[in-house]
């Protein structure tokens, strides 16, 4: 993967409309490109773009075990609406399992190593499954999501997995996230209408308040500083 590579498509990305830059990459790295879905708002608008315009991109889920009920709902939801595939990519049972038996099933709470260790096994690891042979990796962040993300780009080179990541949302207000689920009849996950902004696993997510930061109601018994998974190297 090559920088050049890398900025010739963020000038696609500047002329064309998401339907067209999907379909573009579709092409490009035809059998090897996949988006991932937590099935949050901004990942339903983005399977929403996929499906309903028939773009050949793989969608591929991380199921950590942990989710909410309300999660796997709109999950089911979503395959009943479009009739499309998603593939389900599950945790390190092994890894798991040790973990679990030695520490036990909240270890998350008790320290920064074990939240991270949870963290791995539960997501890392099977999505590391899920980009095997991938060159470009669709993701839903939006750059108003936290400080850190401010300066990035449609397309960026992910260094330490050497792949390609899209980011169609990149400059979407959430405002605009919820009015194309609610225009498009995008299901949605209900959790978002309870003050849940980022929905992960329901051990570790919370509601939070207006006005709050958008990572308030993850990990919330941690430092801000901490507050990642592993999964995005901007996260």
């Amino acid at each position: 993967m090559t920088t050049s590579l890398v900025n010739e498509l963020n000038t696609l990305a500047t002329e064309k409309n998401s339907v067209e830059v999907l379909k573009t990459i579709a092409e490009k790295f035809q059998g090897k490109i996949v988006f991932t879905t937590s099935f949050g708002y901004e990942d339903q608008v983005i399977t929403d773009l996929i499906f309903k315009n028939d773009i050949d991109i793989k969608v591929a889920t991380l199921d950590t075990g942990r989710l909410f009920k309300e999660t796997y709902k709109v999950y089911s939801q979503t395959l009943d609406q479009y009739k499309k595939p998603i593939q389900a990519y599950y945790p390190d049972m092994d890894g798991l399992e040790k973990m679990v038996t030695i520490k036990g099933p909240y270890s998350f709470y008790n320290s920064v190593e074990n939240r991270k260790e949870c963290c791995t096994l539960r997501k890392v690891v099977p999505l590391n499954r899920a980009l095997e042979g991938i060159e470009c990796w669709i993701t839903g962040i939006r750059a108003e999501q936290s400080p850190n993300r401010q300066g990035m780009t449609f397309f960026e080179l992910d260094e330490q997995r050497q792949i390609i990541k899209y980011n169609p949302l990149l400059p979407w207000s959430l405002e605009e996230v919820i009015k194309y689920v609610k225009e498009n009849n995008v299901p949605y996950n209900v959790l978002h209408d309870k003050g849940f902004v980022s929905i992960g696993c329901e051990p570790c997510t919370r509601a939070i308040q207006p006005g709050d930061d958008f990572r308030a109601g993850r990990w919330w018994w941690e430092d801000n500083s901490k507050k990642e998974c592993g999964l995005h190297s901007h996260n």
